[in-house]
């Protein structure tokens, strides 16, 4: 498939979201053309706040392929990913992201991510929601076995 098809995809499953319970969102992960995994926005409809259409289709690709770098592989997204889906596509290691609406376009129907993108900027003792650093010296202790093991699957 082309780059047009492959967008016209997402954007033809994020329709299809809000026809059916959905928040407005689609999103294709390719590679070389071909769909390797395929999701819509399911937030409301899972009760789950991660059901983002890319994060679903990051799921949905890596447990296809067995892998949880997406080397090689695009995403498509009807929308700008917010900073939750942008943050699992940098884990996910996809190599380009194409989208369509951004998030001002997002913002004029009531998604406006931009303020989380604005308390990522601050220091955590600044942002909205209150943080604090509690127990560090004994979470240290997963980070020193981390640090030791020898067959460690990095990512």
């Amino acid at each position: 498939m082309e780059k047009r098809e492959l967008m016209m995809r997402a954007i033809e499953l994020s329709e299809n979201s809000v026809r059916n319970g959905g928040g407005p969102f689609g999103a294709v992960i390719a590679k070389d053309g071909e769909i390797i995994a395929e999701a819509s926005n399911r937030v409301t409809v899972d009760c789950d706040p991660t059901a983002h259409a890319e994060v679903s289709a990051i799921r949905k690709a890596a447990q296809k392929l067995g892998t949880f770098d997406l080397r090689g592989h695009e995403i498509y997204t009807s929308c700008e990913p917010c900073p939750m889906c942008l943050g699992a596509i940098y884990w996910a290691r996809l190599d380009k992201i194409y989208y369509a609406n951004d998030r001002k376009d997002a913002a004029r129907i009531g998604f406006d991510d931009d303020f989380i993108y604005q308390e990522l900027e601050l220091r955590p003792e600044d942002r909205k929601k209150p943080s604090e650093v509690f127990m560090a010296s004994e979470a240290k202790k997963a980070f020193e076995l981390w640090m030791e093991k020898d067959d460690k699957a990095e990512y």
